[in-house]
């Protein structure tokens, strides 16, 4: 013998009542979120982590570039590792040179050179770029693309990069992506998102993709 599962209380109420009762709950969850916001009243320039194993942390970070774009922003941007491919945002990105300045500097993955001693130069020179830019104070948003990686196999100085990002101006927003974020550039960040892997079609054989990987 089987019960019958009880029933809520939506299954016996009209239409109207059902719009009713969303009308009043959305009310209630809007009066909640404008007395939050309403606290929110700082103003800062954000420093920005995009990390983790799954795919988008570049693309995500250059959506906030092209948002910025349509905002007035003037953006420098330095590419640790990918300075050796033609990608599709960069050709884009040539089109808003006026508010653009993008810096190609990696020689691709470390394993793609071989070379240590050639990884640390092309690293080095990247991060000059990089503090040069933080400094300027005619950009608004400078990205440090890959950052995260350099960081990872010790190519440029961890405390340098770290102090220079701690004390970066105030209103200036600064991104830094790349898997393997340092524990020591996660505790000053702003705002941290781990992308997680769940599916990836590499693993089934499929090369990276014209317009989605690069």
């Amino acid at each position: 013998m089987t019960s019958e599962k009880p029933k809520k209380i939506t299954d016996t109420m009209s239409e109207e009542q059902l719009d009713a009762r969303h009308a009043e709950k959305m009310r209630r969850k809007k009066e909640s979120r404008d007395k939050i916001v309403a606290t929110k009243t700082r103003e800062k320039g954000l420093l920005i982590v995009h990390t983790g194993k799954g795919k988008g942390k570049s693309t995500a970070a250059f959506g906030l570039v092209f948002r910025a774009i349509g905002h007035g922003f003037k953006i420098g941007i330095v590419q640790f590792v990918k300075g050796a491919w033609g990608t599709g945002e960069r050709d884009v990105l040539e089109k808003f040179s006026d508010q653009v300045t993008i810096k190609a500097m990696g020689e691709g993955f470390t394993w793609e050179t071989q070379d240590r001693q050639r990884d640390i130069a092309a690293a080095t020179q990247a991060w000059e770029e990089a503090k040069r830019m933080i400094a300027d104070p005619d950009l608004n948003m400078v990205l440090l693309d890959e950052l995260n990686i350099v960081l990872r196999y010790g190519y440029i100085d961890l405390d340098e990069v770290v102090e220079v990002l701690k004390n970066k101006p105030e209103m200036k927003h600064v991104i830094v992506t790349g898997r393997n974020a340092k524990d020591e550039v996660i505790e000053i960040a702003d705002l941290v998102t781990e992308m997680t892997q769940i599916k990836h079609p590499f693993r089934d054989g499929v090369k990276a993709q014209v317009g989605i990987e690069f």
